[in-house]
């Protein structure tokens, strides 16, 4: 558990750790950088780097926090990866179900898994489900998000690597778009971010504008139109 800079949650947990790449998104995965760091700092959970591992003894850590949390779940792994097993999944909603104070996030590029799963995990009201959308090309796990059992179902446009027009945003309640960051990033351009805000609105649904990127974030900033794009679904 920690506290997070990810401008649309307050902290992460990680299950599981590890991942492999799967698409154009994947190229430049920070959750790779992170894990050559930390094992590099000699941080155990870190230890064979970036393999997938499941870690059951992270599973007690949500019952110890006192206040309310938003937590990104397996900021460092992807849940739906094929090398976790589905009873593990199983206990991990388990724990976000025996949490329902906290609002649990949980992304994955890996939609067919997450739709041949979903019958068999148990939906709380706490559970928000997103899938990470880059370009066209991965368009279809909107399709299979939205035939999830997820009460919250969420996008994730980032990085943003090229337009995504005429999206089918039915039963779909937040988009996340941001653009790549780090030493090589992928250019965003500006009528990429335009359009999905403008496919938000049409369908009612949140938009959140996390970030330009480009090598200095900070610098490059929030804002879009002018303005920041903070909203959150209910």
């Amino acid at each position: 558990m920690a506290q997070s800079s990810i401008e649309w949650t307050e902290m992460t947990w990680n299950p599981t750790t590890g991942c492999n790449k799967v698409s154009a998104g994947c190229k430049h995965c920070y959750a790779e950088v992170m894990t050559r760091r930390l094992k590099a700092m000699g941080v155990e959970k870190y230890r064979d780097g970036f393999e997938l591992r499941v870690h059951p003894d992270a599973l007690a850590i949500p019952y110890t926090w006192k206040t309310p949390k938003v937590v990104f779940v397996n900021s460092m792994s992807d849940l739906f990866h094929k090398d976790v097993p589905l009873s593990f999944i199983q206990q991990v909603f388990a724990v976000m179900n025996d949490n329902p104070q906290h609002v649990f996030q949980v992304l994955t590029k890996r939609s067919d898994l997450l739709l041949k799963y979903s019958n068999q995990l148990k939906w709380g009201h706490n559970i928000w489900m997103g899938v990470s959308v880059e370009n066209q090309k991965v368009m279809h796990r909107i399709a299979d998000l939205r035939s999830t059992g997820a009460r919250v179902k969420f996008l994730s446009c980032e990085p943003l690597i090229g337009p995504i027009p005429n999206m089918n945003l039915t039963g779909i309640d937040w988009v996340i778009v941001g653009g790549e960051s780090g030493r090589k990033p992928r250019p965003m351009k500006e009528e990429w971010a335009l359009d999905i805000l403008e496919q938000c609105k049409s369908a009612d649904v949140k938009f959140f504008f996390k970030q330009w990127g480009g090598t200095n974030k900070k610098r490059t900033g929030r804002l879009l139109l002018d303005q920041t794009w903070d909203e959150m679904p209910c």
